[in-house]
């Protein structure tokens, strides 16, 4: 799973540098100036559509899930979380131009902060579908702006505009009518799993917001990858997946997953966690359509709807936030 970001003060510079995450974790290692090799997005409009690409890749679980003949549940978010470690390790490579260990050292504490963050995205998500509904699930997931703006005003001192706030509010009424008609009070256990999922991506995004120009997390998808492999592995064994649906697998694990968070760390050198945040709600609107033209799955007219208002809510916002000044 955010308004653009104004530039730091020099006060709030020394704070940020000193403090890295609002946790106050502790470092082992040095925090040095962020340095990479990739230099893009160059702009906040570039960062804006960056987040709706991957927003798009993200919604292509839904489809691409249900084309799988075997793989289910721990067993899909295993190797889902083992091909994401392999791709990223990949980027990382072409990232750091053959010296990847190097980046993820630096990284520190922080960088095993956000590790977490993204293993809990990445396997909470799955863990809840087996204890309540689908339904359910995306209607928790909903809330990941509000939590984020919430954690960014407090944590950040982020001011959110009243257009932002009305946006959140109208992409969640949105998702909730597009799930409405399913939502039930049954696995209540299932609704507090998945309630990891906006509550770590809340976190995340703030913590890496916070610390973009001194560290890059970027590397901290790898290790939530492998958090996520070692978590899944006892629960998902024995192994029985192979063949085509390994291929699949392969694919979600590198294009669904690891490289939309690459591009969302990316991302948040120039937007606000709400800003990614709300986005990236872009993924429960499209996640359907892709199913209806791709597997024939039926779509509902209250997931139209709603997927609407998710829309509208977001050109609004993003219209109404790049014509009046910062």
């Amino acid at each position: 799973m955010p308004g653009l970001g104004c530039s730091l003060t020099d006060f709030q510079y020394l704070q940020r540098k000193h403090a890295l995450t609002f946790c106050q974790l502790p470092s082992c290692f040095p925090s040095p100036i962020r340095k990479t090799h990739v230099n893009f997005p160059a702009s906040p409009r570039g960062a804006a559509w960056l987040m709706v690409g991957c927003a798009v890749l993200w919604s292509s679980a839904g489809a691409l899930t249900r084309m799988l003949e075997n793989a289910r549940g721990f067993e899909l978010s295993f190797w889902r979380s083992l091909f994401c470690a392999i791709a990223m390790l990949l980027i990382l490579t072409v990232q750091e131009r053959g010296r990847p260990v190097g980046t993820v050292l630096r990284m520190g504490w922080t960088g095993l902060f956000s590790g977490l963050m993204w293993a809990v995205m990445f396997t909470c998500f799955m863990i809840a579908l087996t204890r309540t509904s689908v339904a359910n699930t995306l209607l928790v997931i909903g809330l990941s702006p509000l939590l984020a703006a919430l954690l960014a005003r407090v944590v950040l001192g982020q001011t959110i505009r009243r257009i932002t706030w009305a946006a959140i509010i109208a992409a969640g009424t949105g998702i909730w009518w597009m799930v409405h008609e399913a939502i039930s009070v049954d696995g209540p256990t299932g609704i507090l799993i998945a309630l990891g999922v906006p509550l770590a991506s809340a976190i995340n995004l703030v913590t890496l917001r916070r610390v973009h120009a001194e560290l890059d997390l970027a590397p901290a998808v790898l290790v939530g990858a492998l958090i996520s492999c070692a978590a899944m592995l006892p629960l998902a064994w024995p192994l029985a997946t192979g063949g085509r649906d390994l291929l699949i697998l392969a694919f979600l694990g590198a294009f669904q997953l690891a490289l939309p968070c690459w591009l969302m760390v990316r991302a948040l050198a120039w937007l606000a966690p709400h800003e990614v945040a709300l986005i990236a709600l872009l993924e429960v609107v499209l996640g359907p359509l892709w199913a209806w033209l791709f597997v024939g799955e039926a779509t509902h007219a209250a997931t139209l709807q709603g997927g609407v208002v998710v829309l509208a809510a977001l050109v609004v916002n993003t219209l109404a936030t790049r014509s009046s000044p910062r």
